[in-house]
């Protein structure tokens, strides 16, 4: 079993041929030269120490070198032996309100925006654990299913916004019955991480939240906004138009509610915390996290690979010695040998 580590250098082999090609192209050129010169007997004898062998030795030499330094910059590995690998995690399903609400900038850059970076270093944070993700305005809509590709999960997280449900409120019941469906092992650990400035939460939630505990699930609620609140802002393309208006024509003044989301919390035994620091949020729920129970819920044969790229830059080092001490200059059992066209 094998592997390179880094691929991408292979391309530099291409070096080989081009000096290859040049050197024919030289000894061409000075054959050519010779030829320009004089007749070429005359001037093979001129040149007795001429020697196309040494330049072709050279060349192999130098072209081994190079080659060995670029196998070492791509640093081959060999799996040495096998292990069984067991991952342990918790089963967390983020729900994000979407509504027209989370558009309100009294928490910098948006509430939303606020939520999505909340969320995105809440993912870095995490080890093991298989994430889903939920958007949630007047109903919920499942964005993400329940995956360990946090990579794949940040990309749609960052897709979301407030066109992705057409029905405004803030459907937290049907978050939560939606995320219920997400669990698909019923052995696992389960958390829902609710994202909410809690405004026009509907009465059915604290149920929601109820049945959600009976089913195994703890809930964490995240506040964004500020209980002061600010105004909706309404933009086409990326320039603002005004602020959202009630039908008397007064600015909506949008508010977090956190009584709504503590309560919410307590319901399944979780917590509550304020979305107002992105680190303080994400050491909250690591350490909600060092509390739940872990469960295996996967394990697979994983190969030990080590690197070998020392042999290869000891290999170049070596050729190098060999056309730095030995082909630059006249030694004793080179010249025994004859191999440069010395003696007659």
């Amino acid at each position: 079993m094998y592997e390179l580590d880094e691929p991408k250098y292979l391309y530099l082999l291409g070096i080989i041929p081009v000096l290859v090609a040049l050197f024919l192209f030289n000894l061409w050129w000075k054959k050519r030269k010779q030829r320009q010169f004089g007749d070429p007997t005359l001037v093979r004898r001129l040149s007795a120490d001429s020697s196309v062998f040494k330049p072709a030795l050279k060349l192999t030499v130098v072209s081994l070198a190079i080659a060995a330094v670029i196998l070492a910059l791509v640093n081959p590995k060999v799996g040495t032996r096998t292990e069984t690998v067991k991952r342990q995690g918790v089963d967390i399903v983020f729900a994000i309100d979407v509504s027209k609400s989370m558009l309100a900038e009294d928490i910098a850059p948006s509430r939303l925006e606020k939520a999505k970076q909340i969320t995105s270093q809440i993912i870095n944070s995490l080890g093991a654990d298989r994430i889903g993700i939920i958007g949630y305005a007047g109903s919920a809509y499942p964005v993400l299913p329940i995956t360990t590709d946090y990579s794949v999960a940040k990309m749609f997280l960052q897709n979301m916004n407030t066109d992705m449900v057409s029905s405004q409120g803030t459907a937290i019941a049907d978050a939560i019955h939606l995320a219920s469906t997400y669990y698909d092992d019923p052995q696992t650990s389960k958390l829902l991480i609710l994202i909410s400035d809690g405004e026009d939460h509907g009465e059915d939630s604290e149920a929601a939240a109820a049945e959600a505990k009976e089913k195994g699930i703890k809930i964490l609620t995240i506040g964004v906004g500020t209980e002061k609140g600010g105004p909706i802002p309404l933009r086409e393309n990326g320039k603002l138009q005004g602020y959202k208006q009630d039908n008397i024509g007064e600015t909506v003044i949008t508010k977090l509610y956190p009584e709504a989301l503590k309560t919410i919390a307590e319901k399944t035994d979780g917590g509550y915390v304020y979305g107002g620091t992105t680190r303080e949020v994400t050491e909250y729920v690591k350490k909600a996290l060092d509390n739940i129970e872990k469960k295996e819920f996967d394990s697979k044969e994983v190969a030990l690979y080590e690197s070998q790229f020392q042999w290869f830059l000891g290999a170049a080092f070596l050729l190098l010695f060999i056309d730095i001490f030995l082909l630059d200059r006249k030694t004793a059992w080179i010249t025994k040998l004859n191999l440069f066209n010395e003696k007659e």
